[in-house]
Protein backbone atom coordinates (compact mmCIF):
# COMPACT_ATOMS: atom_id res chain seq x y z
CA UNK A 1 0.00 0.00 0.00
CA UNK A 2 1.02 3.20 -0.79
CA UNK A 3 1.75 6.38 1.22
CA UNK A 4 -1.15 8.16 -0.55
CA UNK A 5 -3.68 5.35 -0.13
CA UNK A 6 -2.81 4.82 3.55
CA UNK A 7 -3.06 8.60 4.15
CA UNK A 8 -6.36 8.51 2.95
CA UNK A 9 -7.14 6.13 5.74
CA UNK A 10 -5.98 7.64 8.17
CA UNK A 11 -7.85 10.88 7.27
CA UNK A 12 -10.63 8.93 7.01
CA UNK A 13 -9.98 7.17 10.70
CA UNK A 14 -9.82 10.98 11.75
CA UNK A 15 -13.27 11.94 10.42
CA UNK A 16 -14.86 9.16 12.19
CA UNK A 17 -13.98 10.30 15.59
CA UNK A 18 -14.38 14.04 14.68
CA UNK A 19 -16.39 15.60 16.98
CA UNK A 20 -15.45 13.52 20.08
CA UNK A 21 -11.94 14.01 20.70
CA UNK A 22 -11.75 17.66 22.40
CA UNK A 23 -9.76 19.07 23.78
CA UNK A 24 -7.33 16.49 22.06
CA UNK A 25 -6.99 16.77 18.07
CA UNK A 26 -9.06 13.88 16.04
CA UNK A 27 -6.28 12.45 14.40
CA UNK A 28 -5.78 9.41 12.61
CA UNK A 29 -3.56 6.65 12.22
CA UNK A 30 -2.39 3.85 9.79
CA UNK A 31 0.34 0.96 10.28
CA UNK A 32 1.58 -0.78 7.64
CA UNK A 33 3.97 -4.53 8.07
CA UNK A 34 7.20 -4.90 6.78
CA UNK A 35 6.05 -6.05 3.46
CA UNK A 36 3.71 -2.51 3.25
CA UNK A 37 0.12 -4.56 3.84
CA UNK A 38 -2.34 -2.20 6.09
CA UNK A 39 -1.80 -3.85 9.68
CA UNK A 40 -3.89 -1.45 12.01
CA UNK A 41 -6.14 1.51 12.11
CA UNK A 42 -7.17 3.67 14.61
CA UNK A 43 -8.46 7.24 15.72
CA UNK A 44 -8.42 9.27 18.64
CA UNK A 45 -10.06 8.47 21.58
CA UNK A 46 -12.10 10.79 23.88
CA UNK A 47 -10.05 12.79 26.31
CA UNK A 48 -8.10 10.58 28.75
CA UNK A 49 -7.97 7.87 26.17
CA UNK A 50 -5.65 6.25 23.49
CA UNK A 51 -4.57 8.32 20.84
CA UNK A 52 -4.33 7.38 16.97
CA UNK A 53 -1.13 6.06 16.83
CA UNK A 54 -1.63 3.60 20.22
CA UNK A 55 -5.01 2.43 18.29
CA UNK A 56 -3.20 1.71 15.37
CA UNK A 57 -0.49 -0.41 17.03
CA UNK A 58 -3.03 -2.23 19.36
CA UNK A 59 -4.99 -2.98 15.85
CA UNK A 60 -1.16 -4.44 14.32
CA UNK A 61 0.08 -5.77 16.82
CA UNK A 62 3.37 -7.72 16.83
CA UNK A 63 3.04 -6.87 12.80
CA UNK A 64 4.51 -3.33 13.79
CA UNK A 65 7.71 -4.02 14.18
CA UNK A 66 10.03 -2.53 11.31
CA UNK A 67 6.67 -1.25 9.92
CA UNK A 68 5.83 2.41 9.22
CA UNK A 69 2.83 4.65 10.57
CA UNK A 70 1.32 6.71 8.73
CA UNK A 71 -0.19 9.58 11.42
CA UNK A 72 -2.22 13.07 9.87
CA UNK A 73 -0.31 14.40 12.95
CA UNK A 74 2.75 14.68 13.96
CA UNK A 75 3.34 12.22 16.90
CA UNK A 76 3.06 13.95 20.33
CA UNK A 77 6.11 13.84 22.58
CA UNK A 78 4.83 14.87 26.18
CA UNK A 79 3.49 13.62 28.72
CA UNK A 80 -0.30 14.66 29.07
CA UNK A 81 -3.32 12.56 30.20
CA UNK A 82 -1.32 9.49 28.53
CA UNK A 83 2.22 8.93 27.53
CA UNK A 84 4.01 10.37 24.28
CA UNK A 85 3.16 8.62 21.54
CA UNK A 86 7.01 9.05 20.63
CA UNK A 87 7.92 6.33 23.21
CA UNK A 88 5.01 4.06 22.22
CA UNK A 89 5.68 4.17 18.73
CA UNK A 90 9.69 2.90 19.30
CA UNK A 91 8.62 0.64 21.65
CA UNK A 92 6.56 -0.97 18.64
CA UNK A 93 9.65 -1.18 16.61
CA UNK A 94 8.09 1.04 13.68
CA UNK A 95 10.98 1.57 11.17
CA UNK A 96 9.12 4.91 9.55
CA UNK A 97 6.78 7.44 10.65
CA UNK A 98 5.01 9.38 7.84
CA UNK A 99 3.11 12.21 9.22
CA UNK A 100 0.83 14.82 6.95
CA UNK A 101 0.82 18.19 9.70
CA UNK A 102 3.46 18.95 12.10
CA UNK A 103 1.91 19.86 15.44
CA UNK A 104 1.74 23.48 16.42
CA UNK A 105 1.16 22.95 19.87
CA UNK A 106 4.32 24.26 21.16
CA UNK A 107 4.09 21.56 24.26
CA UNK A 108 3.31 18.30 22.59
CA UNK A 109 5.59 19.10 19.11
CA UNK A 110 9.00 17.78 18.61
CA UNK A 111 8.34 14.13 17.83
CA UNK A 112 9.65 14.35 14.48
CA UNK A 113 12.88 15.39 15.75
CA UNK A 114 12.68 12.86 18.74
CA UNK A 115 11.67 9.70 16.25
CA UNK A 116 15.12 10.77 13.98
CA UNK A 117 17.51 10.82 17.14
CA UNK A 118 15.87 6.89 18.31
CA UNK A 119 16.62 6.22 14.53
CA UNK A 120 13.16 6.21 12.82
CA UNK A 121 13.01 7.10 9.34
CA UNK A 122 10.42 10.66 9.70
CA UNK A 123 9.19 12.05 6.65
CA UNK A 124 6.00 14.92 6.03
CA UNK A 125 3.78 15.22 3.15
CA UNK A 126 0.04 15.82 1.79
CA UNK A 127 -0.38 18.56 4.57
CA UNK A 128 -2.92 20.19 2.45
CA UNK A 129 -5.37 16.86 2.36
CA UNK A 130 -5.00 16.21 6.27
CA UNK A 131 -5.83 20.10 6.84
CA UNK A 132 -9.30 20.42 4.86
CA UNK A 133 -10.48 17.20 6.82
CA UNK A 134 -10.78 16.36 10.48
CA UNK A 135 -8.05 18.72 11.30
CA UNK A 136 -9.08 21.90 10.14
CA UNK A 137 -10.78 23.61 12.86
CA UNK A 138 -8.35 22.39 15.63
CA UNK A 139 -5.48 23.30 13.44
CA UNK A 140 -7.00 26.78 13.70
CA UNK A 141 -7.71 26.85 16.90
CA UNK A 142 -4.07 26.53 17.73
CA UNK A 143 -3.11 28.80 15.34
CA UNK A 144 -5.42 31.84 16.16
CA UNK A 145 -7.13 31.14 18.79
CA UNK A 146 -10.44 31.56 17.92
CA UNK A 147 -12.75 28.92 16.48
CA UNK A 148 -13.22 27.68 13.12
CA UNK A 149 -16.19 29.03 11.64
CA UNK A 150 -18.13 27.43 8.66
CA UNK A 151 -20.79 29.51 7.13
CA UNK A 152 -23.75 26.89 6.28
CA UNK A 153 -27.08 27.94 3.76
CA UNK A 154 -29.25 26.16 2.02
CA UNK A 155 -30.90 28.30 -1.68
CA UNK A 156 -31.87 28.44 -4.71
CA UNK A 157 -29.97 28.96 -7.60
CA UNK A 158 -30.76 32.41 -7.92
CA UNK A 159 -29.70 32.86 -4.14
CA UNK A 160 -32.72 32.98 -2.24
CA UNK A 161 -33.13 31.55 0.99
CA UNK A 162 -37.04 32.15 1.50
CA UNK A 163 -39.57 33.03 -0.85
CA UNK A 164 -41.04 36.79 -1.04
CA UNK A 165 -44.05 35.35 2.19
CA UNK A 166 -40.84 34.20 3.55
CA UNK A 167 -41.68 30.16 3.18
CA UNK A 168 -38.50 28.05 3.57
CA UNK A 169 -39.44 24.57 3.92
CA UNK A 170 -37.96 22.99 2.07
CA UNK A 171 -35.74 24.22 -0.18
CA UNK A 172 -33.05 21.64 -0.29
CA UNK A 173 -34.21 17.56 -0.09
CA UNK A 174 -34.18 14.88 2.20
CA UNK A 175 -30.86 13.51 1.32
CA UNK A 176 -29.20 17.33 2.23
CA UNK A 177 -30.77 17.58 4.82
CA UNK A 178 -29.73 14.46 6.13
CA UNK A 179 -26.04 15.66 5.54
CA UNK A 180 -26.56 18.23 7.82
CA UNK A 181 -27.73 16.54 10.85
CA UNK A 182 -25.27 13.85 10.73
CA UNK A 183 -22.59 17.39 10.12
CA UNK A 184 -24.09 18.98 13.64
CA UNK A 185 -23.46 15.76 15.43
CA UNK A 186 -20.02 16.33 14.74
CA UNK A 187 -19.89 20.01 15.68
CA UNK A 188 -19.23 22.20 19.26
CA UNK A 189 -21.57 25.12 18.55
CA UNK A 190 -24.02 26.07 15.96
CA UNK A 191 -24.96 29.77 15.69
CA UNK A 192 -28.46 31.47 14.78
CA UNK A 193 -29.59 35.35 15.51
CA UNK A 194 -32.83 36.12 17.32
CA UNK A 195 -34.49 36.81 14.11
CA UNK A 196 -33.97 33.26 12.90
CA UNK A 197 -35.70 31.99 16.24
CA UNK A 198 -38.97 34.16 15.91
CA UNK A 199 -39.00 33.53 12.42
CA UNK A 200 -38.18 29.93 11.76
CA UNK A 201 -38.57 28.61 15.91
CA UNK A 202 -35.49 26.13 14.88
CA UNK A 203 -34.58 23.33 17.53
CA UNK A 204 -31.07 23.44 16.28
CA UNK A 205 -30.57 19.56 17.15
CA UNK A 206 -28.78 16.92 15.51
CA UNK A 207 -30.98 14.14 14.42
CA UNK A 208 -31.34 10.51 12.77
CA UNK A 209 -32.82 9.39 9.52
CA UNK A 210 -35.82 8.56 12.14
CA UNK A 211 -35.93 11.87 13.61
CA UNK A 212 -34.90 10.81 16.80
CA UNK A 213 -31.67 13.01 18.67
CA UNK A 214 -28.34 12.01 17.94
CA UNK A 215 -26.25 10.61 20.91
CA UNK A 216 -24.19 13.87 20.45
CA UNK A 217 -25.34 17.66 20.42
CA UNK A 218 -23.78 20.97 19.77
CA UNK A 219 -24.41 23.81 22.14
CA UNK A 220 -26.77 26.04 20.41
CA UNK A 221 -26.67 29.70 20.32
CA UNK A 222 -28.70 32.46 20.08
CA UNK A 223 -27.33 35.81 19.24
CA UNK A 224 -29.05 39.01 19.55
CA UNK A 225 -30.54 41.57 22.04
CA UNK A 226 -34.70 40.94 20.67
CA UNK A 227 -36.16 38.80 23.41
CA UNK A 228 -37.08 35.29 22.11
CA UNK A 229 -40.29 33.18 23.88
CA UNK A 230 -39.47 31.33 26.50
CA UNK A 231 -41.64 28.35 24.25
CA UNK A 232 -39.49 28.79 21.90
CA UNK A 233 -37.67 25.41 21.12
CA UNK A 234 -33.90 26.49 21.31
CA UNK A 235 -34.85 26.67 24.70
CA UNK A 236 -36.63 22.99 25.61
CA UNK A 237 -33.63 20.29 27.65
CA UNK A 238 -32.79 18.56 24.30
CA UNK A 239 -29.32 20.42 24.14
CA UNK A 240 -27.73 22.93 26.30
CA UNK A 241 -28.39 26.74 24.45
CA UNK A 242 -26.39 29.95 25.37
CA UNK A 243 -27.85 33.14 24.72
CA UNK A 244 -25.34 36.13 23.60
CA UNK A 245 -26.75 39.34 24.01
CA UNK A 246 -24.29 41.34 21.41
CA UNK A 247 -24.50 41.69 17.89
CA UNK A 248 -20.15 41.88 17.69
CA UNK A 249 -19.28 39.10 16.13
CA UNK A 250 -16.02 38.72 17.76
CA UNK A 251 -17.60 38.84 21.23
CA UNK A 252 -19.94 35.98 19.89
CA UNK A 253 -16.74 34.07 19.26
CA UNK A 254 -15.67 35.06 22.62
CA UNK A 255 -18.07 34.02 24.36
CA UNK A 256 -17.92 30.44 22.93
CA UNK A 257 -15.12 29.05 25.77
CA UNK A 258 -13.47 26.52 24.18
CA UNK A 259 -15.34 25.68 21.13
CA UNK A 260 -13.28 24.48 18.40
CA UNK A 261 -15.74 24.00 14.94
CA UNK A 262 -18.30 25.95 15.17
CA UNK A 263 -21.32 26.30 12.17
CA UNK A 264 -22.90 29.75 11.67
CA UNK A 265 -27.10 28.84 10.37
CA UNK A 266 -28.15 32.84 10.72
CA UNK A 267 -30.06 34.15 8.55
CA UNK A 268 -28.48 37.31 6.06
CA UNK A 269 -27.92 39.84 8.14
CA UNK A 270 -26.12 38.16 11.16
CA UNK A 271 -24.15 35.90 8.22
CA UNK A 272 -23.19 39.45 6.61
CA UNK A 273 -22.33 40.52 9.84
CA UNK A 274 -19.58 37.87 10.27
CA UNK A 275 -18.72 37.81 7.07
CA UNK A 276 -18.05 41.42 6.83
CA UNK A 277 -15.39 40.84 9.98
CA UNK A 278 -13.87 38.54 8.18
CA UNK A 279 -14.60 35.71 10.46
CA UNK A 280 -16.29 32.97 7.48
CA UNK A 281 -13.33 30.41 7.17
CA UNK A 282 -15.71 28.53 5.32
CA UNK A 283 -18.37 28.33 3.51
CA UNK A 284 -20.53 25.18 2.94
CA UNK A 285 -23.58 25.94 0.67
CA UNK A 286 -26.55 23.31 -0.43
CA UNK A 287 -27.65 24.73 -4.00
CA UNK A 288 -31.41 23.41 -5.06
CA UNK A 289 -32.11 23.39 -8.88
CA UNK A 290 -35.09 25.67 -7.83
CA UNK A 291 -35.81 29.63 -9.03
CA UNK A 292 -37.67 31.84 -7.07
CA UNK A 293 -37.12 34.97 -8.28
CA UNK A 294 -37.73 36.98 -5.43
CA UNK A 295 -37.35 36.52 -1.84
CA UNK A 296 -34.77 36.61 1.02
CA UNK A 297 -30.99 36.12 -0.32
CA UNK A 298 -29.01 34.10 1.46
CA UNK A 299 -26.09 37.28 2.99
CA UNK A 300 -27.02 40.74 3.75
CA UNK A 301 -24.41 43.20 3.90
CA UNK A 302 -20.75 41.90 3.99
CA UNK A 303 -19.51 45.41 3.30
CA UNK A 304 -18.62 44.99 -0.23
CA UNK A 305 -19.42 48.03 -2.13
CA UNK A 306 -17.33 46.66 -5.55
CA UNK A 307 -16.21 43.87 -7.49
CA UNK A 308 -12.64 44.61 -6.56
CA UNK A 309 -13.99 44.21 -2.48
CA UNK A 310 -15.54 40.99 -3.03
CA UNK A 311 -14.79 38.32 -0.71
CA UNK A 312 -12.95 35.79 -2.44
CA UNK A 313 -13.38 31.90 -1.37
CA UNK A 314 -11.66 28.79 -3.54
CA UNK A 315 -13.93 25.96 -4.04
CA UNK A 316 -12.55 22.96 -1.73
CA UNK A 317 -15.62 20.43 -2.98
CA UNK A 318 -18.32 20.62 -5.24
CA UNK A 319 -20.52 17.07 -5.21
CA UNK A 320 -24.14 16.22 -5.87
CA UNK A 321 -26.60 15.29 -2.69
CA UNK A 322 -29.55 13.66 -4.02
CA UNK A 323 -30.66 16.40 -6.13
CA UNK A 324 -28.74 18.85 -4.76
CA UNK A 325 -25.73 20.34 -5.33
CA UNK A 326 -22.90 20.57 -2.21
CA UNK A 327 -20.39 23.46 -2.12
CA UNK A 328 -17.46 24.01 0.00
CA UNK A 329 -15.07 26.43 -0.45
CA UNK A 330 -12.68 28.21 1.64
CA UNK A 331 -11.40 31.58 2.41
CA UNK A 332 -8.47 31.98 0.71
CA UNK A 333 -5.98 33.21 3.99
CA UNK A 334 -6.79 29.90 5.29
CA UNK A 335 -5.83 27.97 2.25
CA UNK A 336 -2.64 29.34 2.13
CA UNK A 337 -2.28 28.80 6.12
CA UNK A 338 -3.08 24.72 5.28
CA UNK A 339 -0.68 24.67 2.77
CA UNK A 340 2.08 25.29 4.76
Amino acid sequence: MNFETAMALACDAGERVRGTTSPNPPVGSVVLDGAGELAGVGGTAPAGGPHAEIAALRAAGGRARGGTAVVTLEPCNHDGRTPPCTHALLAAGVAAVHYAVSDPNPLAAGGADYLRRNGVSVTQGQTEAAAQGALRAWLQRQRTGRPHLTYKFAATLDGRTAASDGSSRWITGEQARAEVHAERAKLDAIIVGTGTVLADDPWLTARLPDGSLAARQPLRVVVGTTEIPTAAKVLDDSAETLLVRTRDPRAVLAALGECTDVLLEGGPTLAGAFARAALVDRVLAYLAPTLLGAGVAALGDAGVTTIADALRFDLEDVRRVGRDVRISAVARSQLSRESK
